[in-house]
């Protein structure tokens, strides 16, 4: 199965703290709403947040939907990646892949990595995009280049079984490293076991000359994308 990311790290990050005692409004929720209804679309996406995780006011998906709509108008890409995620999942919103396709991709040609990788799903699977290995290859490749882990172990996994690209287990094995390495990014606990399983699979079918080449090519792709990290 290929693996969507969802960002709640970065929203409790982001929002430091939290929690509403007793039902009451925080006083940093009150002062974030003063700035979202002046219409600045990073404090309407940190008030969609707030809503969203209960921070500083009863939990409200509807609310946060709001608030992240309004800020993804403007054009804000974490608004437009959590906005798709609601309609993805069917919070707040109802369910619908269309709109979450449309949003993320709002989201990821900006540069959102973590869109990146969810768009890239939605055309692996055909969910609410016709199901194309092509696009989804495209958007991984982006996703994984800026150090997404679960866009490196996707991207892996279309290699190694030839899908939408010629099979090459060796530049597979090279991309299932890198996610391995980025392995504390992988939020549930067997993923990163799916990935040494993976790798443990092609170092049994696989040559030295073979291994070491993956090494090899595993080495290339972290350098180049920790220059593309630094520029």
């Amino acid at each position: 199965m290929m693996k969507r990311t969802f960002e709640l790290l970065l929203a409790v990050v982001l929002l430091c703290g939290g929690g509403t005692a007793n039902g009451q409004e925080s006083e940093r929720f009150k002062a974030t709403k003063i700035k979202a209804e002046q219409g600045i679309a990073v404090a309407q996406f940190r008030l969609g947040l707030m809503y969203f995780l209960g921070d500083g006011v009863p939990k409200d998906d509807v609310e946060a939907v709001k608030w992240y709509r309004k800020a993804a108008e403007q054009g804000e890409a974490k608004a437009q990646y959590m906005l798709g995620e609601m309609y993805h999942h069917g919070q707040g919103v109802p369910q619908d892949n269309a709109e979450a396709a449309k949003w993320l991709r709002k989201a990821a040609e900006q540069g959102h990595a973590d869109a990146q990788n969810n768009l890239g799903v939605m055309y692996y699977e055909g969910q609410g995009v016709p199901q194309d290995y092509k696009e989804a290859l495209k958007w991984w490749r982006k996703a994984a280049e800026q150090g997404v882990a679960r866009a490196q172990y996707n991207l892996g996994q279309m290699y190694f079984f030839g899908y939408g690209v010629p099979k090459d287990k060796v530049e597979a094995y090279a991309w299932f490293l890198l996610g391995k390495a980025n392995g504390e990014n992988l939020e549930r606990p067997n993923e990163k076991e799916e990935v040494s399983k993976l790798i443990s699979n092609f170092k049994k079918n696989s040559t030295a000359e073979q291994r070491k080449k993956g090494q090899a090519r595993a080495a290339e792709l972290r350098r180049l994308i920790e220059q593309k990290s630094a520029e």
